[in-house]
């Protein structure tokens, strides 16, 4: 006896509760919360640098009854940002936009596209301008990389933190690392048992507010970001941008006159014509292609302005 199939009685169509996409967390990306960000209004521009070793001699001294006191001076000097643009853009056809189903919205779709292109150029960038060797004024290489039980990882901290503070004054407040090493800090017996005798609790959570607490410092920010490593058309293939790397560093809070810090990201504003974003996304007509451009934009300097203030981990696990 005839019946109808499946195919007859249901024409399969998208579902419009739910859409996939691999698009990474903002909390994924540290390259825009590890120094200050400075706005200004030129894409390049000059500032004021005071020495350091000005303001680190002992040179006041006994004054006698109707004499002169002791006298020095600073030097004074300058130095500059270049915010360099990247930009990067889809374009989607007005026929395909028209012609879109739900839960399709292309248009957001296509603006966190862009938006999250350059999230990653900008962690990409960190990376190369302050999250290697060469870059600060101490590259370590630990004695005994944190995945094995026998380091010492919080005294490996505090080495940096005394380097740090006694060529600069000032001490290190700010423990970047790549997620391979969080997971093995995570792990490591000393960690787990200065919990344990800090908290009172067995099994507790080691989230990165605990790591800073136990290596003293404000902030431990933890790199979760990935790329992928292949080019378009090739078998894909990801990896962590961070590496398995620590960067231990003087950060001011926030910028701020007469005062150090390892970097500040200097964010030239201009790329949204008056708006004073950082970041600029927009829709562009393209009338000749038929098609809307969906553009993102930002301008920045990762400006290393006190090596002395940072100290590199480099594969402090294996």
């Amino acid at each position: 006896m005839a019946q109808p199939s499946q195919s007859d009685v249901h024409v399969s169509r998208p579902l419009t509760n739910i859409l996939t996409a691999y698009m990474q967390r903002d909390e994924n990306f540290i390259a825009m919360k590890f120094a200050p960000v400075v706005p200004v209004d030129k894409q390049t521009d000059k500032y004021f640098t005071f020495t350091k070793n000005d303001w680190l001699r002992d040179e006041a001294q006994l004054r006698a009854d109707a004499t002169e006191s002791a006298g020095s001076g600073f030097t004074l000097s300058t130095d500059s940002y270049n915010c360099d643009v990247f930009a990067h853009h889809k374009d989607i056809g007005n026929q395909t936009l028209a012609n879109a189903d739900a839960p399709l919205n292309l248009e957001r779709a296509a603006l966190n596209f862009v938006g999250k292109k350059l999230l990653l150029r900008q962690e990409i960038q960190f990376v190369s301008d302050a999250f290697g060797t060469g870059i600060w004024g101490t590259d370590k290489t630990v004695t005994t990389t944190w995945d094995d039980a026998n380091s010492d990882p919080i005294r490996d901290v505090e080495d940096g933190k005394e380097t740090v503070l006694s060529n600069t004054g000032y001490e290190p407040n700010t423990l970047a690392i790549g997620y391979s090493v969080y997971k093995n800090l995570k792990l490591h017996p000393d960690i787990i048992d200065r919990i344990k005798y800090t908290t009172g609790v067995t099994g507790k959570t080691i989230t990165p507010e605990l790591l800073a607490q136990m290596f003293d410092v404000e902030r431990v920010l933890v790199a979760k970001a990935i790329k992928a490593t292949n080019k378009e058309g090739e078998t894909a293939a990801t990896g962590f941008t961070h590496g398995k790397h620590g960067l231990l560093a003087y950060v001011s809070p926030v910028p701020a006159l007469l005062e150090p810090s390892a970097m500040y990201t200097f964010s030239w504003r201009g790329v949204s014509e008056g708006l004073g974003a950082d970041v600029a996304v927009r829709a562009i007509d393209m009338p000749l292609k038929k098609a809307t451009r969906y553009e993102g934009e930002v301008a920045f300097d990762n400006k290393i302005v006190g090596t002395d203030l940072g100290y590199f981990f480099g594969s402090v696990v294996a």
